[in-house]
């Protein structure tokens, strides 16, 4: 382990959100409320739609927007007050914000040079990030004579070379074509492993969230759905917003009613054995979905099927709605248009119709 990475692992800070708000003019809120924990070392990556205030939250933890209410620590230091510089946080924009007349070597040194630091301790640090980056044979190039995912590393080579406590990023590969943003996920994946930092990444990308989160904090209208592990909110979400937002395809969510005993969808199907009463949301993931399953089946009329090569996805109308089942490569699927499904219990959610949030997961087998 080089100098470099012992030096981020022992700065990393957790980060407290209390009560923290955002507002713009005369009650226009971006964020009514939020708390949550952010532990040391870990790589949270906040996600949401377009407008959801995940990109306001970050900024606000950097100090680049003023908190309406509550506090924000970092580390055991009260930070909502202070300048963006006093944190402890370095930041990795979108548009990586190089400066086009300077080298590689004077960009990611550019902060260093301000703070003070000798030249001959910059030289060092310089080297030791752009090794760690695969930046030391592009030291002398200008940020026009390099590709897009070269320029990202830069950005992200001038974030790590103050060896901060907290790193955030701002949808750092969005403006990245498809290949580069899975190879920058495999290299900011390595890189989390490797110095152990704070991290906090915003993006709308679920792809982006599952394969790099520790934990993913999943923000609604400025307030959290869920902050769990990808593995719990693949398979236990806490609310319909939730389920339709993870996965692809998304969850299939159906209205159904329960008398205490079974489940029915609208059509009048039984689908489920189940103790729930009263109207619900049913939901259950594609690929959980088992086709041609015998005993204790529903039917549907097949709509339409996509052939992905891996897998294909078979739209299914049962009564009014359409349900999405997801086959793996070479299932053999009759051709004929009505199709025979089962929901196994285990695999199946109940939401509450009004709210959207979770009552239960898993129903009960059917009786055959």
């Amino acid at each position: 382990m080089s100098a470099i990475d012992t030096a981020i692992r022992a700065a990393a800070a957790s980060i407290s959100l209390d009560a923290v708000t955002k507002s713009y003019g005369s009650g226009v809120k971006v964020i009514p409320s939020l708390s949550a924990e952010l532990r040391a070392g870990e790589f949270t990556v906040v996600l949401g739609p377009s407008g959801c205030g995940k990109s306001t939250l970050l900024h606000m933890i950097a100090g680049l927007e003023h908190v309406s209410g509550g506090k924000i620590r970092i580390g055991e230091r009260e930070v909502q007050d202070l300048e963006p510089k006093r944190r402890g946080c370095a930041m990795v924009f979108q548009n990586y914000a190089l400066y086009p007349h300077m080298s590689v070597f004077d960009n990611i040194a550019y902060s260093l040079r301000v703070a003070g630091m000798p030249k001959s301790q910059r030289l060092e640090r310089v080297r030791g990030v752009a090794k760690m980056l695969g930046l030391a044979d592009l030291l002398n190039r200008k940020p026009g004579q390099l590709s897009g995912g070269q320029r990202q590393r830069v950005a992200i080579g001038r974030a790590i070379v103050r060896e901060p406590g907290v790193l955030l990023f701002d949808e750092p590969l969005s403006n990245l074509d498809a290949q580069l943003r899975h190879d920058m996920r495999v290299e900011l994946a390595e890189l989390h492993r490797r110095i152990r930092a704070t991290t906090v990444f915003v993006t709308h990308d679920q792809v982006e969230a599952m394969t790099l989160a520790d934990r993913i904090l999943i923000l609604n209208k400025g307030q959290i759905e869920q902050f769990d592990t990808p593995k719990a909110i693949y398979r236990n979400p806490a609310s319909v917003f939730v389920a339709k937002f993870i996965g692809s395809p998304p969850m299939n969510i159906l209205s159904a009613t329960g008398d205490g005993r079974v489940l029915t969808l609208g059509d009048g199907q039984v689908v489920a054995n189940s103790s729930h009463l009263g109207p619900c949301q049913l939901g259950i993931r594609p690929e959980d979905i088992l086709v041609d399953a015998g005993d204790g089946t529903i039917t549907g009329d097949v709509a339409f099927r996509e052939d992905l090569g891996s897998h294909s996805v078979v739209a299914v109308k049962v009564g009014m709605e359409t349900i999405r089942v997801a086959t793996p490569f070479g299932a053999d699927v009759d051709e004929s248009p009505t199709i025979r499904l089962r929901f196994p219990p285990t695999r199946t959610h109940i939401f509450d119709p009004e709210t959207g949030k979770a009552i239960a997961a898993g129903t009960e087998n059917l009786t055959p």
